[in-house]
């Protein structure tokens, strides 16, 4: 070999260790990083290689490959107290100049990495917050389980949690992306589902002008009378014995629900792709006898009817939140009929137990519909719920939002994310935007997909595949809800139409592609065409609005 080559080869060689090493010692500045009530435990950097999680990545996939990044994790300790964990990952190079923040899961308590390892890898700066507790942690330290002790006695934790915990997480990591890059973030997104779909929508309320882009996945945005849908469930099925719905029994539930409500698109293909349109008696399944596996009896009926209808106001009739629509009765994770109360139940007697009343032993049976539902609006609404349908100033500050929800999650009821669009919709429509000649209020800004088949966040049958927060093998906007979201804040362009895709229902062998529509429009056959093609759809109003 030359000595020409040598030189070359040599330089290179010295070029890429000047280039770590310079990044290391970026990195290791931002433990000095001084953001006022903030402690930066550790600044380290982390080499290019496999990440491997006890949890899902948002590709799916449980190992990724991520690049060399600068990981910095901090305590906010806004009040006395206050122990607001935050984890901050900067990439080293190639960044895409834009800020990423994610939300949580349930009563949250830890710092999902999965979350913030997909970020990274679309050259993201990523940042989550375990929102200000790390109690009720799983084996690994990874998973947070279904508790809110962490409030019982320390309401400060219970503000950081609802929506405190956010702000602080932005604060910190714009100052260390300040600090590390030498410049600001162009832009700034929030993502999230479940929880973090509930702490997306507090930012647009809470911090409008904080974020451009906001992706908003199955929210549980009415936490607390969300929390009042699962009693209110429990309260149906395990007050009283005999309406306990057997777990066996909710394949013939659902079976049932699809054969008499398949075909609202047009299509008999196993799949509900309207609900709301579903007109499904329970009676049907009445035992002419005493009990039996193919037959419902009518204690269980009546059970049932009240998980559809959802919780109401005894003294009023007023409804309290959606029930979960016919079938989904059998869908992965379902905490509609399950085995025990236990499990149909856990975020609302942890809210109801702990949060609001902050009890050790709270009764489930002594949940009063009218007045600790009133209690729960004056106190613990404030703190955790993100209701308000004023989105005025996220609007104006320019701020586009995607919101989703699987028409199958059997966690958050669907609707609850249909009541708050149509919430916005009518509010918004006393104070138009001048800058806009649209006759819908909010499509400038806000748009809503339902997924049909779509369990809680993810997965299911049907056109589930989406990508809710961003993918490494998203190819385009039209099969990804992040890059969606990227190209309608930075290209001004409106997601008119999405495309799932997926197993088929009656065939899971098969795959099959569907539009997914902006509410209140779904997907209808055209007539003729495979049904497993998205061209043989088009986006309609619905039945009832033809």
């Amino acid at each position: 070999m030359s000595n020409r080559y040598l030189d070359v080869s040599l330089a290179l060689l010295l070029t890429a260790f000047g280039q770590s090493s310079f990044a290391q010692q970026s990195c290791e500045k931002l433990k000095g990083l001084q953001v006022p009530k903030v402690e930066i435990t550790s600044a380290t950097l982390v080499q290019a290689g496999s990440f491997a999680s006890s949890l899902p990545t948002v590709a799916g996939n449980t190992t990724v490959v991520l690049a060399t990044h600068c990981e910095v994790k901090a305590v906010a300790r806004p009040t006395s107290d206050s122990e607001i964990g935050i984890e901050i990952w900067l990439p080293a190079e190639n960044w895409n100049d834009n800020y990423e923040q994610l939300g949580n899961g349930g009563w949250a308590g830890a710092i999902h990495e999965a979350p913030l390892a997909g970020a990274l890898q679309h050259g993201f700066v990523a940042a989550a917050t375990d929102d200000g507790h790390r109690g009720g942690m799983s084996a690994d330290g990874r998973q947070a389980i279904r508790s809110a002790a962490f409030a019982i006695g320390h309401p400060e934790k219970l503000i950081d949690f609802g929506y405190r915990a956010l702000g602080e997480t932005r604060a910190t990591a714009l100052a260390a992306i300040k600090a590390y890059y030498g410049h600001d973030a162009v832009r700034s997104y929030f993502s999230g589902c479940s929880d973090g779909g509930r702490e997306a929508l507090m930012v647009a309320q809470r911090f409008p002008e904080d974020f451009d882009g906001i992706l908003v996945g199955d929210p549980g945005n009415d936490w607390s009378h969300w929390a009042a849908g699962l009693v209110w469930n429990e309260q149906a099925q395990f007050a009283d014995s005999p309406s306990a719905i057997p777990i066996a029994k909710r394949a013939l539930i659902q079976s049932a629900v699809i054969a008499a409500c398949d075909t609202i698109d047009g299509v008999k293909d196993g799949l509900i792709s309207d609900p709301r349109f579903c007109r499904f008696d329970p009676a049907v399944l009445t035992c002419k006898g005493t009990d039996a596996p193919n037959c419902l009896t009518a204690p269980q009926i009546a059970a049932l009817k009240k998980i559809y209808e959802g919780p109401q106001n005894p003294r009023t009739g007023e409804q309290i939140y959606p029930g979960y629509p016919p079938g989904i009765e059998n869908a992965p994770g379902s905490t509609i009929i399950t085995p025990s109360r236990q499990s149909t139940s856990s975020f609302g007697d942890t809210y109801f137990g702990q949060a609001l009343f902050e009890q050790k032993n709270w009764d489930f049976r002594t949940l009063d519909f009218d007045k600790d539902i009133a209690f729960s609006d004056r106190k613990g609404s404030p703190v955790v719920d993100s209701i308000n349908p004023d989105l005025r100033s996220f609007r104006d500050h320019g701020g586009k939002l995607i919101q989703y929800h699987g028409w199958s999650d059997a966690l958050i009821p669907p609707g609850g994310s249909v009541v708050y669009y149509e919430n916005v919709e009518a509010f918004m429509s006393k104070y138009p935007d001048p800058r806009s000649d649209s006759s819908n209020p909010v499509d400038t800004f806000y748009r809503l997909f339902m997924i049909p088949g779509m369990g809680h966040c993810y997965g299911g049958a049907g056109p589930t595949s989406i990508a809710p927060t961003g993918s490494a093998d998203a190819t385009d906007p039209q099969h990804d809800l992040m890059l969606s979201l990227e190209q309608w804040v930075e290209k001004g362009i409106a997601p008119e139409m999405l495309i799932g895709s997926g197993k088929t229902p009656n065939a899971p062998t098969k795959t099959m592609s569907r539009p997914l529509c902006p509410y209140p429009k779904m997907a209808r056959y055209k007539g003729k065409g495979d049904t497993n093609d998205a061209a043989s759809f088009e986006c309609a109003a619905p039945p009832a609005q033809q």
